[in-house]
Parts: C-alpha cells; sequence; structure tokens
C-alpha cells in the first residue's frame, strides 16, 4: 500500500467515534470469499457460501469449525460476525485496519489475535506482507484475510486427510497450527535473503557498480519491514503461552512454547541479516572512498609533478627582451636552451617520482 493512500484511509477515521468500521486498506472490487472447514475425529466437510449468515449455525456445534473470510472491503460481514459471535466492535475496528502492529487480546470468552503473514513472490523478486487476524473461540476459528490465497494449504490437506493431531484435537490445536505454518513461512523468507545477502556480498567485493547501493538499500527497507512483523510476536506468542485462558489446554500449551522458540530463532536471524546487511553497507562505502583516495592521489601526483615544470614554462614564457638588457634572461639566446629547458624539466619530474617513492606515498 502507497504511503499516500494509507494516510488517506487513516484519516478517514480520524473524529470517528472508538469502534467506528471503516475499511482501512487496498480498495477491492472482488466479492468477498468465505470458507467454511467442519471437522472432528469422525467427520470433514468444506463449503464455501455465500452468505456469512450461513456460518452462524457453526457457532454451537460439538465440531470444530474453521472460518476463513477472504477480503475486508465488505464492512457488513465482520460486523454481522461481531453481533452473532459476540466480538467486542473495537476488535472488529482492528481487523478492518490493515496497518495493525501484531498484537494478542484475551477475552473471557475468545481470543483475538493479530500477526502478518509474509511470502515471497518470485516473479517481483518482493516480500509481500498481508495482515491475518484470527480469533479463537470455544469451538471456532475464525480468520480474517485482505486478499485470497494463503500460506494455510498444507494445515487444510492435514485437515482433509486426517493426517496429524488437527482432526484428534480442538479450535486451539487449529488456532496454533495457523500461527505455526506463518512463522514457519518466515525461515523461508529469511532464507532467500539470506542467500540475497551473501550475493550482494560477493558482488560488493567483486564489482563497484553504483547499482549496488540501490540493492543493498531495497534490502535493508524489506529487513525492517519484517522487524516490524516479526519482533512483537515474541510478545504474543508469550502473552499466549503464559495465558491462564480455558481455551488453551495444558497440551497445546507446550506447543505454543515451542512456537515460541521458533519465533525466537527467526528474531536472531533477523538481526544477523540486519547486522550484516549494515556491514555490506559499510564495506561498499569503504571500498569507493578507498577508489576515490586513490584516484586523487594519482592526481595529486600529477598536480604536484606540473607545479614546478608550470612555474619553469611560465618564467621562460615571458617576452623578454635580451637587446635592451643583458639581465633580460640571457638564456634566451642559448642555441642549446630548449634542450635544457627539457632536460631539466624531465630532471626534476624523475626526481620528485623518486622522492614520492621513498617517502612511500606510492
Amino acid at each position: 500500500m502507497a504511503f499516500s493512500d494509507h494516510k488517506k484511509k487513516r484519516s478517514a477515521k480520524i473524529g470517528m467515534s472508538p469502534g467506528s468500521l471503516v475499511y482501512v486498506g487496498e480498495k477491492r472490487v472482488e466479492k468477498v470469499k468465505i470458507t467454511v472447514i467442519d471437522y472432528d475425529e469422525k467427520q470433514y466437510q468444506k463449503k464455501t457460501v455465500e452468505r456469512i449468515e450461513d456460518t452462524f449455525p457453526f457457532r454451537d456445534s460439538r465440531t470444530v469449525t474453521w472460518i476463513n473470510i477472504d477480503g475486508l472491503h465488505e464492512v457488513s460481514i465482520p460486523e454481522a460476525i461481531s453481533r452473532h459471535f459476540n466480538i467486542h466492535p473495537l476488535v472488529v475496528e482492528d481487523i478492518l485496519s490493515t496497518h495493525q502492529r501484531p498484537k494478542i487480546e484475551i477475552f473471557d470468552d475468545y481470543i483475538f489475535i493479530i500477526l502478518k503473514m509474509i511470502r515471497y513472490d518470485p516473479k517481483e523478486e518482493e516480500i509481500n506482507m498481508e495482515q491475518v487476524s484470527l480469533i479463537l473461540g470455544k469451538n471456532f476459528v475464525i480468520t480474517f484475510q485482505e486478499t485470497e490465497g494463503d500460506v494455510f494449504d498444507p494445515l487444510r490437506v492435514r485437515i482433509e486427510n486426517g493426517k496429524g493431531r488437527a482432526r484428534k484435537s480442538g479450535p486451539d490445536y487449529l488456532a496454533y497450527a495457523i500461527l505455526d505454518i506463518l512463522v514457519d513461512n518466515y525461515f523461508l523468507v529469511l532464507e532467500v535473503l539470506g542467500e540475497e545477502i551473501e550475493s550482494l556480498e560477493t558482488a560488493v567485493l567483486e564489482d563497484h557498480d553504483p547499482a549496488l547501493i540501490e540493492r543493498i538499500h531495497n534490502l535493508k527497507r524489506q529487513l525492517i519491514d519484517l522487524r516490524k512483523a516479526i519482533w512483537p510476536l515474541r510478545e504474543v506468542i508469550g502473552n499466549l503461552q503464559r495465558s491462564e485462558s480455558p481455551l488453551i489446554t495444558k497440551t497445546i500449551g507446550r506447543f505454543v512454547g515451542d512456537l515460541h522458540d521458533h519465533v525466537m530463532q527467526t528474531i536472531d536471524a533477523l538481526e544477523t541479516y540486519r547486522e550484516m546487511t549494515s556491514s555490506i553497507l559499510d564495506i561498499y562505502l569503504t571500498m569507493m572512498s578507498n577508489r576515490m583516495n586513490e584516484v586523487m592521489k594519482v592526481l595529486t601526483i600529477i598536480a604536484t609533478i606540473f607545479i614546478p615544470l608550470s612555474f619553469l614554462a611560465g618564467v621562460y614564457g615571458m617576452n623578454f627582451d635580451t637587446s635592451i638588457s643583458p639581465f633580460n634572461m640571457p638564456e634566451l639566446e642559448s642555441p642549446y636552451g630548449y634542450i635544457i629547458f627539457w632536460s631539466l624539466a624531465v630532471a626534476i619530474g624523475v626526481g620528485l617520482l623518486i622522492f614520492f617513492r621513498r617517502k612511500r606515498w606510492i
């Protein structure tokens, strides 16, 4: 999202009362997609519904229900969910504000989490970041995404095939699995950035292309964006781990502890890459400075050699007339004056080069 658009969207909320439902994000025209996955250990069903009201019966079902909503621009849908699932209006307001910092809010009957889904686009060679909001209830999980398309397909396949713990566990495990797959995807993005850093490091040492500075600054910007998305997760997962909410069982609490370790690993890798990028920038600037110093040294040597030669050429280039006075440069009448002048000039130049060499200036 462009900064001007982001600023314009936020300014639209100025003066409104808290809890006012205004979508803050890129303009969308596509239809909102609502997908429902309902399952337990024995049965599984997946369907796409046309109306948000079709999801309401799943609120009180004994099975685990995952309601995924792709698209936030139709404000009436989150508003309807807020009324039927007893979600606080301020929570819905945060869901519609796509610039939110990752955070967690624990209520009596549900847990609200905001985090970022980060994916690398190999075609555009850039990182795409999208806000994902998650609500964990007694027997349901609701996720909100800005656009269609995500990284959850492996989880959906596991649920459909009945592999792993998903079908045997409750909604708290589903919420954990969603968080876990998002964090695992952070590692994939960091691996791509790590390869880019290694490539940049080699290029800086072998080449002096000015375009490298743009690549370095672009990489630094991406790392800053990642830091804003990943660092708050340490607090989010830590609060979830320490939570005494009845929605999180002790078994899932152990999984959340492992997830916290993964988040710390991504933070360590991220900080390492930031330091490496800063070092590469320092190396590039130092090499460019050294190169400039070498150029200036050569130019200074040339100028220093030509200073006495210019002096001699200036003196003997004056229009003195020896017929007026014998003291008006009698050397001008010497038949070997031209040869003497060049011999003296060469001797001065060579002498200065020898002097510079002995001083180890060159």
